[in-house]
């Protein structure tokens, strides 16, 4: 597994950029050669410009986009540290119970900053994509965007929390809709179900987003970091003990012989077969 708590990111493995400018901060994920896969790496990073954020007197509002034709089409299977080990069963499904719980807290960091966080989404925006960009307040979409949760079909648990926060915006119906089937929805169908505010051609994504997270950064930000707290503390209230339910089904999902069967028959393009072991 990576290095959970360095400080540095080094040369040439950047995963988010942040940059800093007329009381907006602009998270960017950054490897669109990879369709911006997500991995451990990519959670540390996003946990330590959170911190900064929270701390700049000067950032009112958050703009969390991508570069390139995808925000971001899930977990990087090809990135190092990727896997969890442990000398027995029992101690691998801790290691993964404590992995899956860290990534929970660092997502927590961008979830829970004073300051608004507005995700500006095309192209795909799937498993953890879009697990990510369900923590921002709201969304604003290209009409290309396609949303997925497709774990299920791999032998594994939503493991970050995005069917919870889709049962909290679409009702708990459409959640389990989602979730259970791993179906693609494109993002009027998204918008329809108010998983996305805002809805966009591709070429207006970049200057819709910024012009909301402009009008917010406008406004008194005391006022804005109060409501959205209140909001927060109204619609999160049973947040906190379903995502440690999370954790534990991810953790015992990962290390599954189904999980093992539904990655190498996605690798070898054939039917799964799941046994339930």
């Amino acid at each position: 597994m990576i290095d959970t708590i360095g400080t540095e990111v080094a040369e040439g493995e950047e995963r988010v950029r942040l940059e800093t400018a007329d009381g907006i901060a602009v998270l960017t994920l950054c490897r669109p050669d990879r369709l911006n896969g997500w991995s451990w790496e990519s959670t540390r990073q996003l946990g330590l410009l959170a911190d900064r954020i929270r701390f700049d007197p000067d950032v009112r509002v958050v703009l969390l986009r991508a570069e390139g034709r995808a925000f971001c089409a899930g977990i990087d299977v090809t990135a190092p540290g990727g896997a969890i080990t442990g000398t027995t069963a029992a101690e691998r499904t801790r290691n993964y119970y404590e992995g899956i719980r860290w990534v929970h807290e660092r997502f927590a960091v961008l979830s829970r900053l004073p300051q608004p966080v507005v995700a500006a989404v095309q192209g795909y925006c799937l498993g953890f994509g879009f697990e990510l960009a369900l923590m921002a307040d709201f969304r604003v979409a290209a009409e290309d965007a396609v949303f997925a949760l497709p774990e299920a079909q791999l032998g594994v648990a939503v493991d970050a929390g995005g069917d919870l926060r889709i049962a909290r915006e679409a009702g708990a119906g459409w959640a389990k809709f989602l979730a259970l089937t791993g179906r693609r929805i494109d993002a009027a169908t998204a918008h329809r179900l108010n998983l996305v505010q805002l809805l966009v051609s591709p070429q207006e994504l970049e200057g819709a987003a910024r012009a909301v997270a402009a009008e917010i950064a406008a406004n008194a930000p005391l006022a804005v970091q109060g409501i959205k707290r209140a909001i927060d503390a109204y619609a999160d209230t049973a947040l906190a003990p379903a995502l440690d339910r999370v954790a534990m089904t991810a953790a015992l999902t990962l290390t599954s012989e189904d999980c093992r069967e539904g990655y190498t028959a996605k690798a070898a393009r054939r039917p799964p077969h799941f046994t339930g072991g």
